[in-house]
């Protein structure tokens, strides 16, 4: 079957182009390829053999590809070994690092990768090297400041971002075809996604494999900070780093879930619950036994596995879609580490490394350095052109969101819970959506 994503009125040469001159902003690179000249390098780098340990969460896929990004790191600095120790989920790592710094850090990786509240509360904690300390080797002002809030703490930065994602809708136009269920475009809201996933969900399909068909893959973490944009002004946090949303807002959500539990579109919640960490190319979307789904744009091409996928603005039932560019993830370096010019030296190389960009090109995020955005985008194609042409639209917008803040790092687990609670029976959706209010609220306060 063949399997071609593609995204309403836009053409994606031209997206691919826009998203180049976008991103193009004034700045000079400085020399991402340090070379050994006897004792030291210009970044001050000895020749002597370190070691440094790498991590990061993602599929096998991505470990391959960073395997790939590491081994010629290492054959152009022979002097620098990188252990690598991917996990499978973002949990997973933060676990790990959760119990690497309750001791000191010593024992936590060199450079290791940071989402949501994360770099704000490991930063705020003094777990992470200042990175105005390494700013020459990693190139730091070549990151537009809206890319780098997250990681930001009492103006000092803690991490640069690996590129740029946004919430999407993702549409497997085959299993809607086949539920005789009309496609949704960019005017859709969350009535229609009700009425679709329910249609599909009900249909009686089973994927190639004999397993059934769904109308919604769901995790609720992927799209409930969407949802809160749609219904609230700013989203769940305001720029004082507070809740921004009310218990109805989050109760409002947790409605439309039931709608669809109840009329056929949602798996079992224990399905649901599950799937909550599992990885894109184990989720129910990526299997073909789903007709929707919601992630970051950089999934399109894992997504597309589950059949002919088109990439949709999410639906919402007000004028605001709710969607804001953001770094998918953050590379940080521990403030313990032995070798903090080796450890930005790699974190370089992920980053503006040309070579490297040329591997990685938008998995990670559309790229915030300009320099490297313009070695990516003419590389685009197929669903990687996809998303960068969403992102594209993303970036026209303007929308910034707030950062997650220090004291957030909890919000997933809160809203999973909640979720749970209410798909399960134990809780109305306003019960579950006042204590997910309490609990967030006195983290934050």
């Amino acid at each position: 079957m063949t399997r071609t994503p593609r995204f309403p009125a836009r053409k994606g040469a031209a997206a691919t182009a826009a998203l180049a001159t976008a991103l193009v902003l004034t700045a000079c690179s400085a020399d991402s390829d340090p070379e050994s000249s006897g004792s030291t390098d210009d970044n001050g780098s000895t020749d002597e053999a370190i070691t440094l340990e790498m991590s990061w969460w993602g599929d096998d896929a991505r470990a391959a590809l960073f395997d790939e990004v590491i081994t010629m790191f290492e054959a152009e600095h022979p002097n620098i070994s990188v252990t690598q120790t991917p996990v499978g989920s973002p949990d997973d790592l933060f676990n790990r690092l959760a119990t690497d710094f309750g001791t000191g850090g010593e024992t936590a990786p060199d450079v290791f990768a940071l989402g949501g509240a994360k770099p704000q509360e490991y930063g705020a904690a003094g777990a992470l090297l200042d990175i105005g300390t390494v700013a020459d080797i990693v190139q730091a002002d070549q990151y537009p400041d809206f890319s780098t809030t997250s990681a930001v703490v009492d103006g000092t930065l803690y991490g640069l971002p690996t590129g740029g994602n946004a919430t999407a809708a993702f549409i497997n136009e085959d299993i809607f075809a086949e539920a005789g269920v009309d496609l949704p475009d960019e005017s859709w809201t969350w009535d229609d996604v009700i009425e679709a996933s329910n249609a599909i969900g009900s249909a009686g399909l089973t994927n190639e494999a004999g397993e059934p068909v769904y109308g919604l893959d769901l995790r609720v973490q992927d799209i409930i900070g969407t949802y809160a944009a749609q219904e609230t002004e700013l989203g769940i946090y305001d720029w004082e780093g507070q809740l921004a949303v009310e218990a109805d807002d989050i109760a409002s959500w947790y409605e439309i879930e039931l709608e669809m539990l109840d009329g056929g579109g949602l798996p079992d919640p224990s399905i649901i619950t599950a799937g909550w960490a599992l990885p894109p190319d184990q989720q129910l979307y990526t299997l073909g036994q789903a007709g929707i789904t919601f992630g970051y744009s950089n999934l399109v091409g894992t997504y597309e596995m589950g059949g002919t996928t088109t990439v949709l603005t999410p639906p919402t039932n007000t004028d605001q879609t709710g969607v804001a560019l953001l770094p998918s993830s953050f590379w940080s370096i521990n403030a313990a580490t032995a070798h903090p010019e080796e450890a930005a030296m790699l974190v370089d190389w992920f980053l503006n490394e040309p070579a490297a960009a040329e591997l990685i090109l938008d998995t990670r995020g559309v790229p915030f350095n300009p320099d490297t955005a313009e070695v990516v985008a003419p590389l685009l194609e197929g669903p990687s052109q996809v998303a960068a042409e969403y992102v594209q639209s993303v970036l026209d917008s303007g929308t910034v969101a707030p950062p997650q803040p220090d004291g957030g790092a909890n919000m997933n687990k809160y809203t999973q819970d909640a979720e749970a609670a209410v798909l399960f029976g134990d809780a109305t959706p306003q019960e579950a959506a006042q204590i997910w209010i309490e609990q967030l609220s006195g983290d934050l306060n």
